[in-house]
């Protein structure tokens, strides 16, 4: 199928700093304004929460920032939860560039949000922003009564670095033997970090989106020394048997337009190989990101509140 005609107009505006002539700071100052306006649009159908709030919670280094959605169809708390961590290649996003994103799966779910604004690379090295996943599930989890959430029903959501983040997690407690989530749903995730050069590029090359060399700078900015990349924490792919027997149900959202589709097949394939509940959804004319773009179309705002209701239903809150 071809790419989606919405997108393909919008990503030909776009052209991608020339990474071997900046230095990182300039280089990320203007990836990262590029991604806010391109992700932030005023929608007058966004749907309506019953309330938004901050959340203030102790990081491994200091205070983290979170953002809790209420939808109208939550009901009486305790209920289910989704732990959201946002995409951005562990360099780009915040609580804004995704915030259209968490209302959309909240009100699809008909469950509550947690948005976690963690520590971004180059400022911060790996496994920075996998530190703060930890925490703020571990803080999630022992002050549900102050999210609203039952921490039995709670599950893990992210996009791209935030789907590593998701499927980190799952790992890491099932290892520690500690309480995981009960559902998984990885959009479009990054789940290796060790090749990059292979990874199919369908699109312009130096597209927003699907550059070779956006993810090498990504990976260079969070990744300091090459035999990390390895790590089962950044690449949850190459995870010992073990981190897969007993995770969580998943849902995968892949695109068609995406260096991005086979390793998350590959990992669905993964865990289904060892008797994990799998589901995939694939949008054969969507790119890698097309969810921070909800402004473009009506596939995109309803691919969100679809992928919402598969957690909803592994959660019971529908």
């Amino acid at each position: 199928m071809g790419l989606d005609n919405s997108f393909r107009q919008f990503m030909d505006k776009f052209q991608m700093p020339d990474f071997s002539a900046m230095d990182w700071k300039g280089s990320v100052d203007r990836l990262r304004q590029q991604f806010f306006v391109a992700s932030r649009a005023i929608e007058r159908d966004a749907p309506e929460m019953a309330n938004i709030s901050l959340v203030t919670l102790p990081g491994p280094t200091g205070p983290m920032k979170a953002r809790l959605y209420t939808p109208l169809g939550a009901g009486i708390p305790p209920g289910p939860g989704i732990v959201f961590f946002h995409g951005g290649g562990f360099v780009l996003g915040d609580l804004d560039s995704h915030d259209m994103i968490c209302r959309r799966l909240a009100e699809g779910a008909r469950a509550r949000v947690i948005a976690i604004d963690y520590r971004l690379a180059p400022e911060h090295k790996f496994p920075a922003a996998h530190d703060d996943a930890l925490a703020a599930w571990n803080w999630v989890t022992t002050h549900a009564d102050a999210c609203g959430v039952d921490p039995n029903r709670l599950a893990v959501c992210g996009d791209s670095a935030g789907g590593n983040l998701s499927a980190f997690l799952a790992q890491e407690l099932l290892r520690t033997g500690k309480p995981g989530p009960k559902f998984q749903l990885l959009l479009y995730p990054l789940v290796q970090f060790v090749d990059i050069r292979t990874k199919k590029m369908t699109f312009q090359e130096g597209g927003f989106f699907i550059s070779a060399n956006l993810f090498e700078y990504f990976r260079d900015a969070y990744i300091g020394e090459d035999a990390q990349r390895m790590d089962p924490r950044v690449s949850p792919l190459f995870a010992d048997p073990a981190s897969f027997k007993g995770l969580p149900p998943a849902h995968f959202v892949l695109c068609g337009w995406d260096p991005l589709k086979d390793e998350g097949l590959a990992y669905a394939d993964k865990m289904a190989s060892f008797g994990v509940k799998v589901s995939v959804r694939e949008h054969p004319g969507m790119v890698h990101g097309f969810m921070n773009m909800t402004a473009l179309s009506d596939t995109v705002r309803d691919a969100i509140r679809d992928a919402g209701i598969e957690a909803g239903k592994a959660l019971g809150s529908i």
